[in-house]
């Protein structure tokens, strides 16, 4: 891996890491069964799961989505260039994993404003011999710097896939949509776009309730509808592949990889926020979900 974010001097990477607030990529990483979070955003996924008990599968199931989202356009599409925007902590099969597993040269640059996910992605997000890892410290908000730093590493006149994958809810719509067309209008035809969007068409009562607990820590959390998804791909004249935006678990479903399962009585000893690590999310129903994806290409 290489880029100037990753040179920067730890010291200062933690003078930056706020723990008295919870960080939307670390509660992410608590969902995820990660480390790599503080008590506050413990407390934060807790409260969520608290107001809905399955609400784990919105994250587990978002996460599914981009693997085999990831290895569709690989396998299918031959797209060996990726640009994932908030990428949150490293965890299992990670966007290069994926793509160099089965092109070994692609080439992927990791973009999130989060100095805990840039101390893990120095040491975890390490791309294989043949291709290319990079990282960028930058905000979604930024849509010029991270272009800028993303030509780099990826060449715009070849196909890059763009993830934006459970990170526009954090962002109104008034700089959501024009954020989009900055970024998509920057991709070379051939390109696609792979995201996903939490909702509220689906199964409104759990997902506001989870909204409110969030919204009380100070986040940014706009539930939108399927129709003011599917305008993140229409709206800049993508074309969506089949099924289009649907439920993240009926995107291309197949059975999800199930963690193995520790001793009996040590999971019985963990906490409920800790047990859902350890879920076969394979148990799932349309009354579970919260979450749409979908995947575009640019023409």
């Amino acid at each position: 891996m290489s880029g100037d974010a990753l040179d920067q001097d730890p010291a200062e990477l933690r003078r930056r890491i706020d723990t008295s607030k919870a960080h939307p990529a670390r509660v992410y990483d608590v969902f995820l069964g990660g480390k790599d979070n503080y008590p506050v955003d413990r407390a934060a996924a807790a409260a969520g799961l608290a107001a809905n008990p399955r609400g784990y599968l919105d994250v587990r199931h978002n996460r599914d989505f981009l693997r085999r989202a990831v290895t569709a356009l690989v396998q299918e599409d031959g797209i060996r260039q990726w640009l994932d925007i908030g990428t949150g902590l490293p965890t299992a099969e990670n966007v290069h994993q994926i793509a160099q597993r089965i092109i070994p040269d692609s080439r992927v640059v990791y973009v999130d404003n989060d100095p805990v996910v840039l101390a893990h992605a120095r040491a975890l997000l390490t791309s294989g011999s043949e291709g290319r890892t990079d990282y960028i410290d930058a905000d979604l908000k930024s849509p010029a710097q991270i272009l800028e730093q993303a030509a780099k590493t990826l060449d715009f006149d070849q196909p890059i896939a763009l993830c934006l994958v459970a990170i526009l809810h954090f962002i109104e719509d008034e700089e959501a949509y024009p954020i989009v067309r900055e970024l998509v209008d920057a991709l070379p035809a051939g390109s696609r776009l792979v995201l996903s969007h939490l909702t509220d068409d689906l199964n409104p009562e759990n997902i506001r309730a989870v909204q409110r607990t969030y919204t009380e820590r100070g986040f940014t959390f706009v539930l939108r509808s399927r129709a003011d998804v599917e305008r993140f791909f229409t709206g800049n004249g993508l074309a969506l592949a089949e099924p289009g935006v649907v439920p993240v678990h009926h995107w291309r479903s197949e059975p999800a990889p199930v963690p193995e399962q520790p001793d009996p009585a040590y999971l019985a000893s963990l906490d409920d926020i800790e047990k859902v690590r350890y879920y076969d999310i394979n148990d799932v129903t349309d009354a579970d979900i919260n979450v749409y994806g979908g995947v575009a290409a640019k023409p």
